[in-house]
Protein backbone atom coordinates (compact mmCIF):
# COMPACT_ATOMS: atom_id res chain seq x y z
CA UNK A 1 0.00 0.00 0.00
CA UNK A 2 1.11 3.56 -0.72
CA UNK A 3 2.07 5.42 2.43
CA UNK A 4 -0.21 8.39 3.17
CA UNK A 5 1.26 11.68 4.34
CA UNK A 6 -1.34 14.02 5.82
CA UNK A 7 -0.95 17.66 4.86
CA UNK A 8 -2.33 20.13 7.39
CA UNK A 9 -3.01 23.33 5.45
CA UNK A 10 -2.11 26.39 7.54
CA UNK A 11 -2.57 29.11 4.92
CA UNK A 12 -5.85 30.54 6.27
CA UNK A 13 -4.22 31.09 9.69
CA UNK A 14 -0.43 31.03 9.76
CA UNK A 15 -0.33 32.12 6.15
CA UNK A 16 -2.59 35.15 6.39
CA UNK A 17 -1.69 36.31 9.90
CA UNK A 18 1.56 37.96 8.81
CA UNK A 19 0.57 39.11 5.34
CA UNK A 20 0.46 42.88 4.71
CA UNK A 21 -2.92 42.45 2.98
CA UNK A 22 -5.90 42.08 5.30
CA UNK A 23 -8.40 39.88 3.50
CA UNK A 24 -12.12 40.32 4.02
CA UNK A 25 -14.03 37.55 5.73
CA UNK A 26 -15.71 36.70 2.43
CA UNK A 27 -12.35 36.38 0.67
CA UNK A 28 -11.08 34.11 3.45
CA UNK A 29 -14.10 31.86 2.97
CA UNK A 30 -13.36 31.69 -0.76
CA UNK A 31 -9.76 30.72 0.07
CA UNK A 32 -10.97 27.98 2.41
CA UNK A 33 -13.45 26.73 -0.19
CA UNK A 34 -10.75 26.56 -2.85
CA UNK A 35 -8.53 24.57 -0.50
CA UNK A 36 -11.33 22.10 0.17
CA UNK A 37 -11.90 21.74 -3.57
CA UNK A 38 -8.19 20.91 -3.87
CA UNK A 39 -8.58 18.05 -1.41
CA UNK A 40 -7.66 19.67 1.89
CA UNK A 41 -9.60 18.09 4.76
CA UNK A 42 -7.72 19.45 7.77
CA UNK A 43 -6.68 23.08 8.05
CA UNK A 44 -5.87 25.88 10.46
CA UNK A 45 -8.65 28.36 9.80
CA UNK A 46 -8.66 30.68 12.81
CA UNK A 47 -6.56 32.18 15.59
CA UNK A 48 -8.09 33.26 18.88
CA UNK A 49 -5.49 35.74 20.04
CA UNK A 50 -6.03 39.39 20.92
CA UNK A 51 -7.05 41.22 17.71
CA UNK A 52 -4.70 44.10 18.52
CA UNK A 53 -1.78 41.69 18.36
CA UNK A 54 -2.86 39.92 15.17
CA UNK A 55 -5.36 42.15 13.32
CA UNK A 56 -5.57 39.74 10.38
CA UNK A 57 -7.28 37.19 12.64
CA UNK A 58 -9.78 39.56 14.25
CA UNK A 59 -12.68 37.98 12.35
CA UNK A 60 -11.87 34.38 13.32
CA UNK A 61 -15.27 33.76 14.95
CA UNK A 62 -17.02 35.01 11.81
CA UNK A 63 -14.81 32.82 9.61
CA UNK A 64 -15.72 29.77 11.66
CA UNK A 65 -19.42 30.65 11.45
CA UNK A 66 -19.30 30.89 7.65
CA UNK A 67 -16.81 28.14 6.79
CA UNK A 68 -18.30 25.24 4.80
CA UNK A 69 -19.20 22.35 7.09
CA UNK A 70 -18.57 19.24 5.04
CA UNK A 71 -18.14 15.63 6.10
CA UNK A 72 -14.50 14.88 6.74
CA UNK A 73 -13.33 18.51 6.79
CA UNK A 74 -11.82 19.61 10.10
CA UNK A 75 -11.06 23.17 11.16
CA UNK A 76 -8.33 23.96 13.68
CA UNK A 77 -8.30 27.05 15.87
CA UNK A 78 -5.12 28.37 17.49
CA UNK A 79 -5.14 29.33 21.18
CA UNK A 80 -2.39 30.64 23.45
CA UNK A 81 -4.30 30.88 26.73
CA UNK A 82 -7.54 30.01 28.51
CA UNK A 83 -9.52 32.89 26.98
CA UNK A 84 -8.40 31.92 23.51
CA UNK A 85 -9.23 28.27 24.07
CA UNK A 86 -12.71 29.13 25.33
CA UNK A 87 -13.31 31.37 22.32
CA UNK A 88 -12.18 28.59 19.98
CA UNK A 89 -14.63 26.19 21.61
CA UNK A 90 -17.46 28.72 21.39
CA UNK A 91 -16.69 29.29 17.70
CA UNK A 92 -17.13 25.59 16.94
CA UNK A 93 -13.57 24.60 16.06
CA UNK A 94 -13.20 20.88 15.39
CA UNK A 95 -9.75 20.90 16.97
CA UNK A 96 -7.71 23.33 19.04
CA UNK A 97 -3.98 23.85 18.68
CA UNK A 98 -2.23 25.19 21.77
CA UNK A 99 1.26 26.66 21.58
CA UNK A 100 4.08 25.75 23.94
CA UNK A 101 7.45 27.42 23.53
CA UNK A 102 10.92 25.88 23.53
CA UNK A 103 12.91 28.91 24.71
CA UNK A 104 12.29 31.70 27.23
CA UNK A 105 13.48 34.56 25.00
CA UNK A 106 10.76 34.11 22.42
CA UNK A 107 8.28 32.78 24.97
CA UNK A 108 8.43 35.83 27.22
CA UNK A 109 8.08 38.22 24.29
CA UNK A 110 5.33 36.24 22.55
CA UNK A 111 3.29 34.61 25.32
CA UNK A 112 4.81 36.21 28.43
CA UNK A 113 5.77 32.71 29.60
CA UNK A 114 8.74 30.38 29.81
CA UNK A 115 8.66 26.85 28.36
CA UNK A 116 7.72 25.39 31.73
CA UNK A 117 4.98 27.97 32.22
CA UNK A 118 3.41 27.20 28.84
CA UNK A 119 3.34 23.53 29.84
CA UNK A 120 1.85 24.40 33.24
CA UNK A 121 -0.91 26.41 31.57
CA UNK A 122 -1.69 23.56 29.19
CA UNK A 123 -2.16 21.27 32.21
CA UNK A 124 -4.82 23.66 33.48
CA UNK A 125 -6.74 24.45 30.30
CA UNK A 126 -6.57 21.25 28.25
CA UNK A 127 -9.33 19.87 30.46
CA UNK A 128 -11.70 22.47 28.95
CA UNK A 129 -11.30 20.89 25.52
CA UNK A 130 -11.46 17.38 26.95
CA UNK A 131 -14.75 18.19 28.68
CA UNK A 132 -16.23 19.29 25.34
CA UNK A 133 -14.86 16.25 23.50
CA UNK A 134 -12.73 18.47 21.25
CA UNK A 135 -9.23 17.21 20.38
CA UNK A 136 -6.41 19.50 21.44
CA UNK A 137 -2.95 19.38 19.90
CA UNK A 138 0.28 21.14 20.85
CA UNK A 139 2.76 22.94 18.63
CA UNK A 140 6.12 23.94 20.08
CA UNK A 141 7.33 27.25 18.66
CA UNK A 142 11.04 28.02 18.08
CA UNK A 143 11.77 24.30 18.46
CA UNK A 144 15.04 24.57 16.53
CA UNK A 145 16.20 28.09 17.33
CA UNK A 146 15.14 31.27 19.13
CA UNK A 147 15.64 34.70 17.50
CA UNK A 148 16.51 36.16 20.92
CA UNK A 149 18.27 33.29 22.75
CA UNK A 150 19.87 31.49 19.82
CA UNK A 151 20.32 27.70 20.04
CA UNK A 152 17.62 25.59 21.70
CA UNK A 153 18.56 22.54 23.75
CA UNK A 154 16.63 19.64 22.13
CA UNK A 155 16.18 18.08 25.59
CA UNK A 156 13.55 20.76 26.26
CA UNK A 157 11.52 19.28 23.41
CA UNK A 158 11.45 15.91 25.15
CA UNK A 159 10.25 17.54 28.37
CA UNK A 160 7.48 19.40 26.55
CA UNK A 161 6.42 16.25 24.68
CA UNK A 162 6.11 14.37 27.97
CA UNK A 163 4.06 17.21 29.47
CA UNK A 164 1.79 17.40 26.41
CA UNK A 165 1.17 13.66 26.47
CA UNK A 166 0.43 13.64 30.20
CA UNK A 167 -2.12 16.43 29.73
CA UNK A 168 -3.93 14.54 26.97
CA UNK A 169 -2.70 16.16 23.75
CA UNK A 170 -3.76 14.19 20.66
CA UNK A 171 -0.77 15.37 18.63
CA UNK A 172 2.57 17.09 19.19
CA UNK A 173 4.28 19.27 16.60
CA UNK A 174 7.74 20.78 16.35
CA UNK A 175 7.61 24.25 14.84
CA UNK A 176 10.63 25.76 13.11
CA UNK A 177 9.31 29.27 13.64
CA UNK A 178 12.31 31.14 12.27
CA UNK A 179 13.40 28.59 9.66
CA UNK A 180 16.77 27.51 11.07
CA UNK A 181 16.38 23.72 11.22
CA UNK A 182 18.47 21.30 9.19
CA UNK A 183 17.84 17.59 8.45
CA UNK A 184 20.34 16.35 11.02
CA UNK A 185 18.86 18.41 13.86
CA UNK A 186 15.42 17.26 12.78
CA UNK A 187 16.42 13.61 13.21
CA UNK A 188 18.07 14.29 16.56
CA UNK A 189 15.04 16.19 17.83
CA UNK A 190 12.68 13.43 16.74
CA UNK A 191 14.78 10.79 18.51
CA UNK A 192 14.55 12.79 21.74
CA UNK A 193 10.83 13.53 21.37
CA UNK A 194 9.91 9.93 20.54
CA UNK A 195 11.58 8.73 23.72
CA UNK A 196 9.06 10.83 25.68
CA UNK A 197 5.96 10.95 23.49
CA UNK A 198 4.89 7.30 23.49
CA UNK A 199 2.07 6.75 21.01
CA UNK A 200 1.19 10.45 20.70
CA UNK A 201 1.02 11.45 17.04
CA UNK A 202 3.85 13.72 15.83
CA UNK A 203 3.65 16.53 13.28
CA UNK A 204 6.25 18.88 11.77
CA UNK A 205 5.94 22.57 10.90
CA UNK A 206 8.78 24.02 8.85
CA UNK A 207 9.40 27.49 7.47
CA UNK A 208 11.49 27.88 4.35
CA UNK A 209 13.21 31.06 5.48
CA UNK A 210 16.67 29.67 4.72
CA UNK A 211 15.65 27.25 1.97
CA UNK A 212 15.89 24.10 4.11
CA UNK A 213 12.23 23.22 4.61
CA UNK A 214 12.00 20.62 1.85
CA UNK A 215 15.13 18.83 3.04
CA UNK A 216 13.76 18.90 6.59
CA UNK A 217 10.43 17.44 5.45
CA UNK A 218 12.24 14.65 3.60
CA UNK A 219 14.25 13.88 6.74
CA UNK A 220 11.11 13.86 8.88
CA UNK A 221 9.22 11.58 6.48
CA UNK A 222 12.20 9.22 6.32
CA UNK A 223 12.10 9.19 10.12
CA UNK A 224 8.46 8.05 10.04
CA UNK A 225 6.55 11.31 10.37
CA UNK A 226 3.19 11.18 8.60
CA UNK A 227 1.79 14.68 9.29
CA UNK A 228 3.25 17.85 7.76
CA UNK A 229 2.08 21.48 7.96
CA UNK A 230 2.22 23.58 4.79
CA UNK A 231 0.77 26.82 3.45
CA UNK A 232 -0.65 27.34 -0.02
CA UNK A 233 1.62 29.65 -1.99
CA UNK A 234 4.19 29.60 0.80
CA UNK A 235 2.49 32.60 2.38
CA UNK A 236 2.93 33.54 6.00
CA UNK A 237 5.32 33.74 8.89
CA UNK A 238 5.33 34.74 12.54
CA UNK A 239 4.53 38.39 13.43
CA UNK A 240 6.40 38.04 16.73
CA UNK A 241 9.78 36.87 15.40
CA UNK A 242 12.10 39.10 13.36
CA UNK A 243 12.47 37.96 9.72
CA UNK A 244 10.34 34.84 10.37
CA UNK A 245 9.06 34.61 6.83
CA UNK A 246 8.48 31.69 4.56
CA UNK A 247 6.02 28.92 5.31
CA UNK A 248 6.75 26.02 3.01
CA UNK A 249 4.40 25.99 0.02
CA UNK A 250 1.78 23.23 0.07
CA UNK A 251 1.99 22.60 -3.65
CA UNK A 252 5.79 22.26 -3.49
CA UNK A 253 5.50 19.72 -0.66
CA UNK A 254 2.78 17.76 -2.47
CA UNK A 255 4.86 17.61 -5.64
CA UNK A 256 7.94 16.30 -3.81
CA UNK A 257 6.03 13.71 -1.80
CA UNK A 258 3.97 12.40 -4.70
CA UNK A 259 7.04 12.17 -6.93
CA UNK A 260 8.52 10.12 -4.09
CA UNK A 261 5.62 7.67 -4.22
CA UNK A 262 3.65 8.99 -1.26
CA UNK A 263 -0.06 9.78 -1.27
CA UNK A 264 -1.36 13.16 -0.01
CA UNK A 265 -4.95 13.31 -1.26
CA UNK A 266 -4.27 16.81 -2.64
CA UNK A 267 -5.07 17.74 -6.24
CA UNK A 268 -1.81 19.38 -7.29
CA UNK A 269 -3.25 21.32 -10.24
CA UNK A 270 -5.99 22.83 -8.09
CA UNK A 271 -3.54 23.73 -5.35
CA UNK A 272 -1.31 25.47 -7.89
CA UNK A 273 -4.37 27.29 -9.24
CA UNK A 274 -5.21 28.44 -5.70
CA UNK A 275 -1.66 29.76 -5.24
CA UNK A 276 -2.07 31.71 -8.49
CA UNK A 277 -5.44 33.02 -7.25
CA UNK A 278 -3.76 34.21 -4.05
CA UNK A 279 -1.13 36.06 -6.06
CA UNK A 280 -3.35 37.54 -8.75
CA UNK A 281 -6.70 38.11 -7.04
CA UNK A 282 -6.67 37.85 -3.24
CA UNK A 283 -3.32 39.23 -2.08
CA UNK A 284 -2.21 40.88 -5.32
CA UNK A 285 1.47 40.38 -4.59
CA UNK A 286 3.93 37.60 -5.46
CA UNK A 287 3.78 34.38 -3.44
CA UNK A 288 6.78 32.19 -2.74
CA UNK A 289 5.89 29.00 -4.57
CA UNK A 290 8.15 27.13 -6.99
CA UNK A 291 5.24 25.14 -8.42
CA UNK A 292 3.22 28.30 -9.02
CA UNK A 293 6.07 29.43 -11.31
CA UNK A 294 7.11 26.13 -12.90
CA UNK A 295 4.05 23.91 -12.71
CA UNK A 296 4.09 20.19 -12.09
CA UNK A 297 6.07 17.52 -13.89
CA UNK A 298 6.12 18.39 -17.62
CA UNK A 299 3.79 16.42 -19.83
CA UNK A 300 5.27 14.75 -22.91
CA UNK A 301 5.02 16.89 -26.02
CA UNK A 302 3.03 15.43 -28.91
Amino acid sequence: MTRKIEIVEVGPRDGLQNDPVLLSTEMKIEFISRLIDAGVNRMEAASFVHPKLVPAMADSAEVMALAPRLDGVKYIGLALNERGLRRALEAGCDEINYVMVASPGFGLKNQNATPEQTADLFDKIAILAHDEGVPVSVTVSVAFGDPFDGEVDPKILGMLAARAKAAGACEFALGDTIGVADPWRVRKALDIVRAQSGDMRLRMHFHNTRNTAMANIAAAVDAGIDVIDASCGGIGGCPFAPKATGNVATEDVVYMLERGGFETGIDLDRMIATAKWLEDVALKHPVDSALKRAGGFPKPQA
